[in-house]
């Protein structure tokens, strides 16, 4: 049986592990990296997939401007390989994105595979007008409104936008 948990300090080694092992060394050089380093994860937001004790998915959220605006950037969103084709990314991102509007979160942005991300409403065109720190395929930098005009007249650069009100609990 798979449970999700808000991703808690303790389960930072597994969740790097996992990432490592998702994503090799490649993961440090990534444009969305830039935006992560030095940043902490949303606590309330972050998720992680336990089967029993073991540590099988994950999935983060960033504040992020998308220009002014506040948004969310998602990932890495990651399963365990023995676990994958069991729904897992689904799971974790159906609960990400409710607790993100439960919180009145706006918009979540992403790089990320159009095919799989376009069956939880993620879109390119909702990026158009928006520049991320590096390069990226135009294809692959999806959002998804979380309420309907979230994103309208957004433009300009992504860059993090911190909260230590709401970073990962010790």
């Amino acid at each position: 049986m798979i449970t999700l948990a808000s991703e808690r300090a303790e389960h930072a080694p597994a969740v790097e592990l996992l990432l490592d092992v998702a994503f090799g060394e490649a993961r440090w050089q990534k444009t969305c990296q830039r935006l992560r380093d030095g940043q902490v994860p949303l606590a309330d937001l972050s998720l992680v997939a336990l089967a029993g004790d073991a540590l099988v998915g994950t999935v983060r959220l960033w504040p992020v401007l998308a220009g002014r605006r506040r948004a969310l950037l998602l990932g890495p969103l990651a399963v365990d390989p023995a676990w994958r084709s069991c729904g897992i990314g689904a799971l974790l991102m159906r609960e990400t994105m409710a607790r993100a509007a439960a919180a009145d979160e706006r918009a979540i942005l992403l790089v990320g595979d159009a095919p799989y991300y376009s069956r939880f409403g993620f879109r390119a065109d909702l990026t158009r007008n928006l520049v991320l720190p590096g390069p990226v395929e135009r294809e692959r930098f999806l959002a998804r409104e979380l309420v309907p005009g979230a994103l309208a007249g957004a433009k300009g650069i992504v860059t993090p936008a911190l909260r230590l009100d709401r970073r990962l609990a010790a």
